[in-house]
């Protein structure tokens, strides 16, 4: 397990399970979340995975605890919580009230922003990657950490970071969905849900994915395996 202020040994305990750290926030104190001690974070690290080489990691663990409720974010807690604790941080899930900004981390930890699809978007992995909690640090775990120079290493990568969709001109993923559930004023849940237990949707969508996310050109090399891409429209529809 990871010591308090080993960075590289959280990393590599996070990749044997198919995670990573996949930036920094450095809150002020009126944005910072709360530690569970009543301070303010100085620190959050956020944690998820970059396509769909955790799956097989995941799969394994699942057949183990195959009566376990929500298996997703019951994996995710059992892998990060302990990790978190070991490094002198605090774990903290989006699936957990009271619930935190984790896209707001995303976008100001990686310069992401939202896709047509509200998504958001990499500019290498596409719509195929996800975020599975974060770490919250206080001042002294910081410290320890020696992080002090990383909000300028973060905010200069941050700067660089390219939109995808900002030079894609057919926006083909608004036009794939068979029942326009992707508009401006935002994304239709029930149409979408309605059309998956119709035969074209279980033929379609709920087999093979969404195929309004599947036509996005961005990331194809990492799109998700099939058993992967049936778990997650299981658990949605």
């Amino acid at each position: 397990m990871a010591g308090a202020g080993d960075i590289e040994t959280l990393e590599a305990e996070l990749a044997g399970h198919g995670l990573c750290l996949r930036g920094w926030v450095f809150p002020d104190a009126e944005t910072a979340p709360r530690l569970s001690t009543g301070g303010a974070a100085a620190a959050v690290g956020l944690i998820g995975h970059l396509g769909g080489d955790f799956w097989p990691i995941f799969e394994t663990w699942h057949h183990q605890h195959s009566g376990v409720e929500n298996p997703f974010d019951s994996w995710s807690k059992a892998v990060i919580t302990p990790l978190a604790l070991s490094a002198g941080g605090e774990a903290v899930f989006p699936s957990d009230k009271p619930w935190q900004p984790f896209q707001q981390w995303a976008r100001a930890a990686e310069g992401l922003k939202g896709s047509p699809l509200g998504m958001l978007i990499h500019p290498v992995y596409g719509l195929w990657h996800g975020y599975r909690g974060a770490i919250l640090f206080g001042p002294e775990a910081l410290a320890q950490l020696g992080l002090s120079a990383a909000a300028n290493e973060a905010g200069s990568a941050v700067g660089a970071t390219i939109h995808p969709c900002d030079t894609c001109v057919d926006k083909p993923c608004l036009s794939a969905c068979p029942v326009d559930a992707f508009s401006p004023n935002g994304f239709d849940v029930a149409s979408c849900r309605a059309y998956l237990k119709t035969d074209p949707g279980r033929k379609g969508c709920m087999s093979t994915g969404c195929l309004a996310r599947d036509a996005c050109p961005v990331g194809r090399a990492h799109r998700y395996d099939g058993a992967q891409i049936r778990f997650h429209m299981t658990a949605y529809s």
